[in-house]
């Protein structure tokens, strides 16, 4: 009775249930704080406010203060009576206040809690079950009587009425507990395999979680990677920045030096010539010609060429920047580390340098990019129509059109040949080709093959299709196609850029680049894949 009348001091004036984030008036009573909320906004458009218990009016709307004491006390009785809120199912005997109903019984459509309980018939047809508000769905809604059976046929509940009846006459019927249990059996083989469906979603989403993972680490990888590439690509475009303002700034230095150089001596024949104009005003005013022929006649006074041819071609020598050099250092400068870039980001291709086209004596390394001469005996390789017979090897791509670059670091060997030739040309080139004009053999490279060399202990004559070139001041030599016109340049990376030579030709196949490595142990290096410059 205790809980009961507790029950009934926490019930809101308004709502009739137990308080819900409780609030109190001035006046001391206390409501829902939505209930009173809603009261407050109806008496406002009436224009006045007053407690809808005691009556008590406001001048203004009333402020809420949240009853913290209220609040404890609701939460503490909701957690010692949980079946209670739970059921909400009460007995029905106990009309004074609620009591919790622990058994209903079918036939008395009533529920009871334990004292009532205790004094109820035990005859066979007072059925009890767990307490419930809906009494009557466990009675056949037309005989009224309590359902016991069930038909499988109809899949319906049934009374013992209606199995008399007829109406499921031949229909396989069931007591209920019997037809629950096959119920729970069919169900608890749905549940196993529903089971099963769970367990293979839970895999599939661990997979899904580890491709996940997978993917973020991969993500996370890349972005290192990137940040590692654009800090490269920074540094390389600082000193590409370096370079080209090195070439400008000394060629333009070279440029001053020689004008600084002939204003100097412009200077010298200025005074020299302001010097002969001052005699010869000084000999037209003397008045006896005796004087005056004996003066010019011992003199050079009357001498105004010496020197204009000279100064005149040196003046016409003295030129301007190479902006073409210049714009070609920048633009195969942006094109090596574009194609580095592109390189990296693809990951490792096809090797630069085809091996089956090396000849014997040459090793490859894994990169593709360094050839390698090694000593005799030679390696006996198998030959084919591919490989060349002697120190050479050529790129296993080819190139048709537009416009590439390569730089070849040839400090690694005191004798080399680079080039480019079509694929139709013979592999089995002779390096004493180099000193002869004549050789019978030629005919066979003539306007297929396009290179430099360096072949220090041998006569060198330099053809229209192999060039000697044996002062170089760096180790890097560039070699640019520009297949469209027809040129295939060579380039010393001094400071600035020295041209070497330019071949010119109309190239009616593919071009491969070729390189040979004629000293024992010598290598060479090639930088960049040949990738193709854009114009700006």
């Amino acid at each position: 009775m205790a809980s009961a009348d507790l029950r009934r001091e926490l019930d809101c004036s308004v709502c009739l249930n137990i308080y819900t984030d409780p609030v109190i008036l001035t006046c001391g009573h206390n409501f829902c704080r939505v209930c009173i909320d809603r009261v407050l906004d109806t008496q406002g458009r009436s224009g006045g406010y007053s407690c809808p218990e005691c009556r008590t009016e406001f001048q203004d709307r009333p402020a809420l203060y949240r009853n913290i004491t209220l609040c404890n006390i609701v939460e503490n009785f909701l957690s010692t009576q949980p079946d209670e809120e739970k059921s909400e199912v009460f007995c029905t005997h106990c009309v004074d206040s609620p009591v919790p109903a622990v058994k209903s019984c079918l036939q008395c459509e009533a529920s009871l809690c334990d004292k009532h309980l205790r004094v109820h018939s035990k005859s066979p047809e007072h059925v009890l079950c767990d307490p419930t508000t809906s009494l009557e769905s466990r009675k056949c809604p037309v005989h009224k009587k309590i359902l016991e059976y069930y038909c499988s046929v109809d899949g319906a509940c049934i009374c013992l009425a209606c199995r008399l009846d007829g109406a499921h006459h031949g229909h396989q019927v069931k007591m209920l507990a019997a037809a629950s249990e096959m119920k729970k059996e069919k169900m608890k083989i749905v549940h196993q395999k529903l089971k099963t469906k769970q367990k293979e979603a839970v895999r599939r989403i661990q997979r899904l979680q580890e491709h996940q993972r997978k993917v973020m680490d991969k993500a996370e990888e890349e972005k290192s990677k990137v940040t590692v590439l654009l800090g490269n690509l920074r540094r390389r475009l600082e000193d590409l920045e370096k370079n080209v303002l090195g070439e400008i700034y000394g060629q333009a230095e070279k440029i001053s030096i020689s004008m600084t150089d002939m204003t100097r001596e412009l200077e010298i024949k200025k005074e020299e010539l302001s010097r002969k104009m001052g005699d010869i005003e000084d000999l037209c005013n003397v008045t006896d010609p005796l004087i005056v022929l004996q003066k010019s006649e011992t003199g050079d006074l009357c001498d105004t060429e010496d020197g204009d041819d000279e100064d005149r071609a040196r003046r016409n020598n003295l030129g301007d920047l190479d902006m073409v050099g210049i714009s070609h250092t920048l633009h195969t400068g942006l094109s090596d580390i574009m194609s580095g870039i592109n390189n990296r980001m693809a990951g490792a291709g096809d090797k630069f340098l085809d091996e089956t086209t090396a000849g014997d004596k040459l090793q490859i390394s894994e990169d593709g990019k360094t050839v390698t001469a090694l000593p005799s005996p030679d390696r006996n390789l198998p030959e084919t129509p591919k490989r060349c017979k002697f120190s050479q090897v050529m790129s296993s791509r080819s190139f048709s059109s537009g416009r590439h670059v390569w730089e070849v670091d040839v400090g690694g060997s005191s004798t080399w040949d680079i080039g480019m030739c079509y694929p139709s040309v013979k592999r089995s080139w002779k390096p004493e080709l180099c000193y002869t004009r004549d050789h019978p053999d030629l005919k066979e490279y003539e306007n297929k093959y396009w290179g430099v060399h360096k072949y220090s202990s041998w006569k060198i004559i330099d053809r229209t299709e192999h060039v000697h070139c044996d002062h170089l001041s760096s180790n890097i030599i560039r070699m640019y196609l520009d297949y469209e016109a027809g040129k295939i340049s060579f380039y010393d990376l001094t400071v600035p850029v020295t041209h070497l030579h330019t071949f010119t030709a109309t190239f009616t196949e593919p071009l491969h680049v070729v390189i040979g490595v004629w000293h024992a142990y010598g290598y060479l290096k090639i930088y960049g894949g040949g990738g193709a410059i854009n114009d700006q």
